[in-house]
């Protein structure tokens, strides 16, 4: 090889070099910046989400101990006939638990039931252990069994609590109840009632329909009924006074049923979801209300609508549904003056465009007489669980595949939603349970903040029963 030949070899070579390195340097650029870009995104996300709520609870030394009795029972659903079903202490919903924020509640379970049982409180923060979840905190409460639960809620709100063990069936049966954990703002209103919607399946004898968890369930929307109550009533009334002003807390404890809600001429603020203060009081008309949500509304009563009847329906359905009424009576009071409480401290999340950390794939499995379904092609309890670090801010996406409603609740955390098939969010608050409709990808943003195994799960029971569960390992 000659000398020219040697230098340009040499040259071509440098070329290449040149060349590959640069490649490498437009790779690099391209990936590492964008994971870069993602650890510090992440950690300001973190860092803005400081102070949203409250990590530790804050004990004030005084307690609340309530008995519940898991039994058979009946009630009057429909006028001038007992409908035999489950409850706690003989009624349905339970009776009401009502306490302050800071006190610790101890609730002492009886199971007279002939078949196990559990309690889990919906929403509340409570420890890994209280969560009433078999297999995942300790096991069910066998027949005749006792079980004492107790924890400090962190949060004030509206709150709700039920089985985990047969859900679909236990809880279609009646045993569920609401805790409200007050604060200062309880007081400020004239009334702060509850109002429990549920649908029952109920044949024409007036007893519910004994068949759980059906194939026609699995491969719909969960089991719907043929009637809706409002506290167990069918013509539920709230009676008020013109000028008073109302917390009015909506629970919807159905198995399946979604209710989308209207309020009439009525103006109501909707200043809280699934129990947490949002940032902006917001006109609840057409609020989704899935099964596990909650929703608290401030509403004043006009000044001059003496004998005015309000009715509150659903129009979710072809047809709307009168669920309850607000009749106005008695002479005109004073409207108490107050800002509706808030949370200001909600996080903005509006610059999250990076892809999700964690995704989880919604869709059934098997045939349609053997449906299963199936969260990333795994059907509970064979999962593979998830895993974040406590305190670290987590992308979560929720891609339904089915043509099937899915509400997706995650035990012990809350997650704000960030987006709907791409579209941002203008959603300014926290939830434990957001609504994903056929074929949607709801992505939402979460800091995980209190340890332990949490079950994530759709809250259409017959779905979750058909194994649409899994649990995030936080540590």
């Amino acid at each position: 090889m000659t000398i020219k030949q040697s230098l340009q070899l040499a040259s071509l070579i440098l070329t290449l070099s040149i060349i590959f390195a640069i490649g490498i340097n437009l790779v690099q650029q391209q990936h590492q910046p964008a994971d870069s870009q993602k650890t510090v995104n992440t950690t300001a996300f973190a860092e803005e989400f400081r102070g949203a709520y409250p990590v530790d609870s804050a004990p004030n030394g005084n307690s609340v101990e309530v008995d519940l009795v898991a039994q058979e029972s009946s009630i009057e659903l429909i006028p001038n006939y007992q409908t035999s079903t489950w409850s706690y202490n003989g009624i349905t919903p339970a009776p009401e638990i009502r306490l302050k924020l800071g006190d610790t509640l101890k609730i002492n379970l009886n199971n007279k039931l002939n078949e196990a049982t559990t309690i889990h409180f919906h929403g509340i923060r409570v420890p890994n252990e209280m969560d009433g979840v078999p297999d995942l905190t300790p096991n069910a409460v066998e027949p005749g069994g006792n079980f004492s639960y107790q924890f400090t809620p962190k949060d004030p709100g509206t709150y709700w609590f039920h089985p985990h063990f047969e859900s679909a069936e236990q809880m279609e049966r009646g045993l569920y109840g609401v805790i409200v954990v007050e604060d200062q703002y309880s007081e400020l209103y004239s009334q702060d009632q509850v109002w429990v919607i549920d649908d029952w399946l109920i044949q024409e004898n007036a007893q519910i329909y004994p068949n759980f968890v059906t194939a026609h369930d699995l491969m719909h929307d969960g089991r719907w009924g043929n009637v809706i109550t409002v506290n167990s009533n069918l013509q539920e009334q709230l009676l008020v006074q013109p000028g008073e002003r109302i917390r009015l807390r909506l629970v919807n404890t159905s198995n399946a049923r979604i209710y989308k809600l209207n309020f009439g001429t009525l103006n109501p603020l909707a200043i809280a979801v699934d129990g947490m203060y949002v940032k902006d009081p917001f006109d609840p008309n057409h609020f989704e209300l899935a099964p596990g949500n909650r929703l608290d509304l401030d509403i004043t009563i006009p000044a001059d609508s003496l004998g005015e009847t309000f009715t509150i329906y659903d129009s979710f359905s072809r047809n709307d549904i009168d669920l309850a009424q607000i009749v106005v009576n008695g002479n005109a009071v004073q409207t108490p003056d107050f800002l509706p409480p808030n949370n200001p401290n909600i996080p903005n999340w509006d610059s999250v465009d990076y892809p999700a950390d964690i995704t989880y794939e919604l869709d059934a499995q098997g045939g349609m007489m053997h449906i299963k379904w199936g969260i990333n092609g795994e059907v509970f309890p064979n999962i593979s669980p998830k895993k974040i670090k406590k305190g670290d801010f987590k992308k979560i996406k929720f891609k339904n595949n089915s043509s099937r409603l899915h509400p997706m609740h995650i035990h012990g955390q809350f997650f704000k939603v960030l987006s709907r098939n791409g579209i941002a969010s203008n959603e300014n608050y926290f939830r434990d349970t957001v609504l994903v409709h056929p074929r949607e990808t709801v992505e939402v943003g979460m800091v995980a903040t209190d340890d332990g195994a949490w079950a994530n799960h759709c809250h259409i029971l017959e779905h979750a029963e058909g194994g649409m569960m899994t649990t995030i390992n936080i540590n």
